[in-house]
């Protein structure tokens, strides 16, 4: 794992992200993956930092960090047995069966969950439709 502080080129908001490599955050940044979570814009950039060096003191700090690390993982876990359990899955078609959702006001379905571009996201919340993104494991890894 390496820790970056980003820059927003657009608001200038300063904020520390964790990525597996630094060859991941090259392929997120080229895909334009990245965005500014207070103006959504995807001018973002690596700031200069100074290289962090351990020490024993610092051994108890990363104990602390996998400790966190593992509570966050597992909750996240939770979330999405609830999810999966309390909501239709709709795979790629997510903005179309929101759309059917919301402009068809006779049915009463479920909730749903599935996947959705940050375009199609963005599109989704002009029309007044409720949709938030989460981080989802996948059930192979960590």
């Amino acid at each position: 794992m390496i820790k970056y502080k980003l820059k927003c080129n657009s608001c200038k908001l300063l904020f520390d992200s964790w990525f597996a490599s630094s060859k991941e955050y090259d392929k997120l940044k080229k895909k334009n993956f990245l965005n500014c979570h207070n103006c959504n814009s995807t001018k973002i950039e690596k700031t200069l930092m100074a290289p962090k060096l351990l020490s024993k003191s610092h051994k108890t700090k990363h104990y602390l960090d996998d400790v966190n690390f593992k509570k966050i993982n597992k909750k996240l876990r939770e979330y999405q047995n609830f999810i999966q359990k309390n909501f239709d899955y709709v795979g790629n078609n997510f903005a179309y069966e929101a759309r059917t959702i919301h402009y068809d006001g006779k049915k009463k379905r479920k909730g749903i969950y599935g996947t959705a571009t940050k375009e199609e996201l963005k599109e989704l919340k002009e029309e007044g439709i409720k949709a938030q993104m989460i981080p989802w494991l996948d059930d192979n890894k960590n």
